[in-house]
């Protein structure tokens, strides 16, 4: 796979050529620029940090609709996570960039970046910024789970229903041997394509651990666990999943152990979640 060429049009903005002209029509030109720009729909939600702004909007040439995601200001905190996951200090639009780049280069499909850019001080970022295709033809598995996961159940919905859950937990698998994790692994996050294509989104917090990468896969599992409404994934289901995930045909004392931990974890996402007012979906 080819990498993806970026061009420098102003000091640290850089833009994939093919999307200059749209991006200039709407005088998006520069850094300041980025963070003045208001001709786009907000998709704010309540649990964002006050530091990160997503925005949608369109361009005419080509034809496309981008996501903007800007970080302004990260807290000191959340930047020195960032250094230490990462091993040097980098802007949180630069990892989000960079970890679509990595893994787009392993064979994860990832949105495509269309520009991208940083403002440093001496030692901390300023603000960042990355925009993003919008995935043709695709929704995220929160909003839209395939037809076969609709009633009335068929022998034919079951068969591709196991068939979708194995394809899933392959895809999870090969995310985790590229020894990426994601932290944030819900199905909010993945999107299905018409083409039956998986894509990964969000990707700022995604790193390589050097240190307890275990503790991070079990947290990513958790996450997907927690996610899947009760109601669409059964405890088969579920079970069908992890064995599509290992490769194995029956539960070792090594299995059981991992599956209760990952359990565990969910549980106590969902504790959080519910003292702040959130459905557990899992419990659904």
């Amino acid at each position: 796979m080819s990498r993806q060429k970026f061009i420098e049009v102003s000091k640290s903005f850089f833009v994939d050529p093919d999307y200059k002209t749209g991006l200039d029509e709407l005088r998006l030109t520069s850094i300041n620029a980025v963070f003045a720009f208001t001709q786009a729909e907000n998709l704010a939600k309540d649990n964002l940090p006050k530091h990160r702004s997503r925005f949608k909007f369109k361009i005419n040439s080509p034809p496309t609709t981008l996501f903007l995601k800007r970080y302004d200001n990260p807290p000191v905190t959340t930047q020195l996570r960032n250094w230490l996951c990462r091993h040097q200090p980098i802007s949180c639009g630069l990892a989000d960039f960079k970890s679509a780049a990595q893994l787009s280069q392993a064979g994860i499909n990832t949105p495509k970046t269309i520009a991208y850019g940083q403002q440093r001080g001496i030692f901390f970022e300023k603000r960042s910024f990355i925009m993003t295709e919008q995935i043709p033809d695709a929704e995220s598995l929160e909003r839209k789970l395939p037809e076969c996961f609709s009633a009335p159940a068929t022998a034919e919905k079951l068969r591709l229903k196991r068939d979708f859950i194995a394809r899933l937990a392959a895809f999870v698998k090969k995310f985790h041997q590229t020894s990426f994790r994601h932290r944030d692994l819900y199905l909010s996050h993945i999107f299905h394509s018409d083409t039956a294509r998986f894509y990964l989104i969000d990707l700022a917090r995604a790193f390589k651990p050097i240190l307890l990468p275990e503790r991070f896969r079990i947290k990513d599992i958790a996450q997907l666990y927690y996610s899947a409404p009760g109601s669409s994934f059964s405890k088969t289901d579920r079970l069908r999943f992890y064995f599509a995930y290992t490769r194995c045909t029956g539960l070792t004392r090594a299995d059981k152990k991992f599956i209760a931990k990952v359990t565990n974890k969910a549980k106590r996402i969902a504790r959080h979640d519910i003292r702040h007012g959130r459905d557990a979906p899992f419990a659904h």
